[in-house]
């Protein structure tokens, strides 16, 4: 890029290119490996850290934390944003990837709590929180510093490795946990084996912080150093410089919301539907998520040297609309794959609840009322339900009553048999799930679609929001949207799609939530983003 006035930026080497891109890439897939880990083990992170009687309590408990580390994400990238435009995007890049090591390594080291009680949980957001500052500065020194680096018209081509290396370490955290659990005995593993893969972090950072230091100081930076042009405040300037406000309101609403909630339902959100609602065994599901993500990361590469030609809007559009039209019918298919039987119980043995104070609520620690229990233990199975009005408490299948009469109400582990045996009686198998193969290749299939749809809307976005801001406030400006929209709406996600599943009954209700906010991404991108071929800021803004 050009922006740095009278002085001549250096042209990098293609080797140097490709050090840049590979030292950047493999920092991002480590970094967001230590971020991922979380949620790869969020069940027995649950066990450890948040144990409850009530199992839909203590998995939103689990995402809760996991959004506490999404929602300092937008802190961090003022933070080390102000750092990046200050001081240069290589040191800054540097403190990140050291600060998400040590904090994620920290989880391998505290005792659950049945040993300290209070203070673990405690513990694990404060660490939660570390991580989610330290990627609120990674993403954009990491995209920026490829972006100044790559010449413009491979711009989109080079920075979708970035985008492919947020992806690869999700793959990266789902293959450690299934090595170790390859490696550890079950029982072993629950006990104390999946502290490894936390502990691992500390290797991984050792290698990042070798290849990082290996880097120069990105050379648009360099040039705007050398001739006094960089920001005095650029967290201000972010907001006053002309026409910012639009672009950053675009960047967020337009570009960053839409992607993130996609790229989380495509990978995330799967791999709890398979593993919650579908029971599809808990391996299987990680070998089945691991082998789609693996072969998706290529997808975000194709889109990003496709921007290079045809422009940066027309694929987020296209992902936009596909998003649309397809969400839903994606996770339909999956759900037919991996448990028909329980698909085809629902339709011909629908489960009816009815009976008076009929409330639910997923946070209460025990519910008050026997309805309650029974709605949580429904919910706790992965059965979906209707709820209705009635004088006395009834549980009906395809309009046949089941018995109630030898639940036991104070005793959650006995409820949730005595509901099965009731269930199994009426043709739900709520057993473990091991799909044919046929079946998982079917699942792949329509997890690469998933991957596809969020390749659409993630592939080029690093060169397109370089290429929206000014050098001097660059790394601000494009780190306050993308972690305010990765932050709040995707990293909500899980905790708000849970809450929504465990009110409704629906396993499928939670996808509302990425379809509602893809249509206003949709709306936003189609109204603010430039169309036509790729253009640096000053020649789009000079």
């Amino acid at each position: 890029m050009s922006e740095s006035g009278a002085q001549t930026v250096h042209q990098p080497s293609e080797k140097e290119i490709k050090l840049v891109i590979a030292a950047s890439s493999a920092g991002t897939i480590f970094e967001w490996y230590d971020f991922f880990i979380y949620g790869a083990l969020a069940s027995l992170i649950g066990a450890a850290f948040f144990p409850s009687d009530n199992a839909t309590l203590e998995m939103l408990l689990v995402w809760a934390g996991f959004a506490v580390g999404f929602g300092f994400r937008p802190l961090g990238a003022v933070l080390f944003g102000f750092l990046g435009d200050k001081l240069g995007r290589k040191y800054t890049f540097l403190v990140t990837v050291t600060l998400m090591g040590i904090a994620t390594a920290g989880v391998g080291f505290i005792p659950g709590a049945a040993s300290i009680g209070i203070a673990a949980p405690i513990i694990v957001i404060g660490l939660r929180i570390l991580q989610g500052l330290a990627l609120g500065g990674e993403y954009g020194g990491a995209a920026i510093y490829v972006a100044e680096h790559a010449p413009p018209e491979k711009r989109g081509f080079y920075t979708s490795f970035i985008q492919a290396s947020v992806v690869g370490g999700f793959v990266l955290s789902i293959a450690v946990v299934l090595a170790c659990r390859a490696l550890i005995p079950p029982e072993e593993f629950a006990a104390w084996g999946w502290r490894i893969p936390f502990l691992l972090s500390i290797i991984l950072l050792l290698i990042s912080l070798w290849m990082r230091l290996k880097l120069s100081e990105s050379p648009v930076f360099k040039a705007m150093k050398e001739s006094g042009e960089t920001a005095g405040n650029p967290f201000v300037e972010s907001f006053t410089y002309p026409g910012n406000k639009k672009r950053i309101f675009v960047a967020l609403f337009g570009v960053a919301v839409g992607l993130t909630v996609i790229w989380y339902t495509a990978f995330f959100s799967t791999l709890s539907f398979l593993k919650g609602p579908m029971r599809v065994d808990g391996l299987t599901s990680e070998i089945v998520i691991f082998i789609a993500g693996l072969l998706a990361m290529s997808f975000f590469v194709i889109v990003g040297k496709w921007s290079d030609r045809i422009g940066r809007k027309k694929p987020i559009i296209i992902g936009n609309l596909l998003t649309l039209a397809l969400l839903f019918p994606c996770f339909w298919a999956i759900g037919a794959l991996a448990n028909p039987g329980l698909n085809a119980s629902a339709e011909s043995s629908p489960i009816v609840v009815s009976g008076p104070d009929c409330s639910y609520d997923p946070f209460a620690e025990s519910q008050e009322t026997q309805c309650g229990k029974l709605l949580e233990d429904l919910t706790g199975a992965g059965v979906p339900y209707t709820l209705k009005e009635g004088a006395e408490l009834s549980l009906t299948a395809g309009a046949v009553p089941l018995p109630l009469d030898s639940y036991a109400w104070d005793d959650a582990a006995a409820r949730q048999e005595t509901l099965e045996a009731a269930l199994s009686s009426s043709g739900y198998d709520l057993g473990v799930q091991n799909p044919p193969m046929l079946n998982l290749i079917g699942i792949i299939a329509v997890l690469l679609v998933l991957g596809g749809l969020s390749a659409l809307t993630y592939g080029s976005v690093a060169a397109l929001l370089s290429e929206m801001f000014p050098a001097r406030i660059r790394y601000s400006s494009m780190s306050i949207p993308y972690h305010l929209g990765a932050g709040y709406f995707g990293g909500f996600l899980p905790l708000i799609a849970g809450y929504i599943i465990a009110r409704s009954g629906d396993a499928y209700a939670g996808l509302w939530y990425t379809w509602i906010f893809t249509a206003i991404a949709l709306v936003v991108a189609w109204w603010g983003l430039p169309s036509g071929p790729p253009r640096d800021f000053e020649d789009e803004h000079g």
